[in-house]
């Protein structure tokens, strides 16, 4: 798969920050990479997987937008989220970020039966 090559943000130049974790933007930036690879992969097949994906990614960034300071770190949105009692309700970016992550592992997933040699689609999903 080529085009996988081609993504100017990935998730492994990602640079952790000590004890606050995953920045925000740079995480957000690897997703959004991500949506194209999606339409090539199969614009029908995909496509359910890819409104989810976009849809928890615009959750968690509008999280982010509202105080890019305070939120720099999925860290402190989810222990922000937590702390006002509001992580484990609908729409939330901690329920957003825990889809996602189901996402990229399903995807993952999907893209290591195929580098494997899976020719049929339904059999690598």
């Amino acid at each position: 798969q080529p085009f996988l090559l081609v993504l100017d943000n990935r998730f492994s130049d990602i640079e952790l920050r000590e004890e606050e974790g995953i920045p925000t933007e740079e995480f957000l930036e690897s997703c959004y990479a991500i949506v194209p690879v999606l339409d090539k992969l199969g614009p029908t097949v995909f496509a359910p997987v890819k409104m989810d994906f976009v849809g928890n990614i615009k959750k968690i960034n509008q999280k982010f937008i509202t105080n890019k300071e305070e939120f720099d770190t999925l860290q402190k949105i989810v222990l922000h989220e937590v702390n006002a009692g509001v992580a484990q309700v609908r729409n939330s970016a901690t329920e957003a970020l825990l889809w996602l992550k189901r996402g990229l592992k399903f995807l993952k997933g999907f893209l290591t039966e195929v580098k494997n040699g899976e020719k049929n689609i339904q059999t690598a999903l």
